[in-house]
């Protein structure tokens, strides 16, 4: 049996071939298909990547004769890879998808409807909830299949927030009790807190404009949510005011994209890191030590949760696929096989399927106890999920990125900070 390839960079040799010679004919398609054949791509970590081979080599055991070549890069680089791949017709044969990307993917027609894999039973998803195969939809049709689910926190270090005599009530704390809390900590142990959000900011900073009524993006995703920016102010102030005390890493050092063994977190300089819930394994394992995950901080006056219960990540099935049908088997394999979960664990988030969420939770870790816990507080203190997000948003969310770091590295004022910013997010967004 033909080998499984992995590969952190570049193209499979197929993909490599394909750009050579274009994005082939039908008798090749027919070809890759007759061979069960097929590419998988998807964007993680160590731990993730493990996973994910295991699993793909235990479908091919099941299955003599697939084969399948697995593609995997970083969140910094997948979707630079993926856009690269789309502009060549050479994308895989299912990708994963994320909730922010799904629209935009979906309009462009790069993705394929799986409605009719659903109705002939090829990819199965009896066992899911409505809401959650929703989220996958666009004007009604289903681009994507959620992993399972997932929600943004803060993980904590307990060990060094015992050290500093340092106790969350994550119910009732706010951003205040968050700065002076950290400012203690370093005083107590010399022990830093971490940037509000470093590779994504949006989530950390959406968390605030949500508990104030307010969305990050218009209803139409033609604009940006809001136009008051006291508290995108108020956000890097406090980040500020703690950098100057030394309480906080330096956008320098903290901006530096890594892996999370090279992270501040593992190397216990800071006491926090902002992680979505599925992150929690690998951040867990990185540090080597218990962790806690908790809800992210009040603002002053909150209208509500600021939190909401996200699809983890979704598997699509690019409109370009080659080998769609083997595909969507090898979807249903990962969501809904036994066998398959109990190596995957709720690693993408918790699992959809209700016999697969049944079977995994007796089995867990301390770690994925910990991730299905704090699914249950966040399923008891949250509000819907917005829309999502518009075709120009990961223009935006590198704008927002790039501003920030501008703003706590002191080059550019708060104020003229974010008028930057929602000038040139609005301008990305109304083109």
């Amino acid at each position: 049996m033909k080998k499984i390839l992995a590969t952190a960079v570049g193209l499979s040799f197929a993909a490599l071939s394909m750009i050579a010679t274009g994005c082939g004919n039908s008798g090749e398609k027919a070809e890759k298909a007759e061979k069960n054949d097929m590419r998988l791509a998807w964007w993680g970590n160590t731990n993730r990547d493990e996973r994910t081979i295991k699993v793909a080599n235990m479908y091919q055991e099941a299955n003599p004769g697939a084969v399948i070549e697995t593609e995997t890069t970083g969140w910094g680089g997948y979707w630079d890879k993926m856009n690269t791949q789309a502009a060549s017709s050479t994308l895989p044969d299912l990708m994963q998808q994320d909730y922010a990307y799904l629209l935009q993917w979906a309009e462009r027609g790069q993705l394929l409807d799986l409605s009719q894999y659903i109705k002939d039973g090829v990819i199965n998803t009896s066992k899911m909830s409505q809401s959650i195969i929703d989220s996958g939809s666009v004007n009604g049709k289903i681009y994507g299949i959620s992993m399972g689910t997932n929600a943004m926190g803060i993980c904590v270090n307990p060990e060094i927030l015992e050290k500093a005599g340092v106790k969350i009530d994550q119910i009732n704390w706010t951003w205040e009790d968050l700065e002076a809390m950290g400012n203690t900590i370093y005083e107590r142990t010399g022990v830093q807190t971490m940037p509000f959000g470093t590779t994504d900011i949006r989530p950390i900073f959406e968390n605030l404009l949500r508990q104030d009524n307010k969305s990050f993006y218009a209803a139409d995703g033609k604009s940006m949510g809001f136009t008051d920016t006291t508290l995108l102010e108020k956000f890097w102030e406090m980040q500020i005011r703690m950098i100057k005390k030394g309480a906080m890493v330096p956008a320098d050092i903290a901006f530096v994209t890594v892996t999370p063994e090279e992270g501040q977190f593992a190397k216990e300089k800071v006491w926090n890191d902002w992680v979505w819930s599925n992150q929690l394994v690998s951040t867990q394992s990185a540090l080597g030590k218990p962790v806690e995950l908790l809800l992210m901080p009040k603002i002053k006056d909150s209208k509500r949760p600021g939190t909401y219960l996200k699809p983890s990540m979704f598997f699509s099935i690019p409109a370009s696929a080659e080998n769609p049908d083997m595909a969507a088997k090898v979807l249903n394999y990962y969501l809904n096989d036994l066998a398959a979960n109990d190596v995957l664990l709720g690693e993408r988030g918790v699992p959809a399927p209700s016999d697969v969420l049944a079977s995994v939770s007796a089995k867990v870790d301390d770690t994925n106890k910990q991730i299905y816990k704090f699914i249950e507080v966040v399923n008891e203190n949250c509000s819907p999920i917005d829309p999502p997000d518009p075709a120009a948003s990961g223009e935006v969310l590198k704008i927002f990125r790039d501003v920030s770091q501008e703003v706590l590295l002191e080059t550019i004022s708060v104020k003229d900070g974010a008028k930057k910013f929602l000038e040139k997010a609005n301008a990305a967004l109304a083109k």
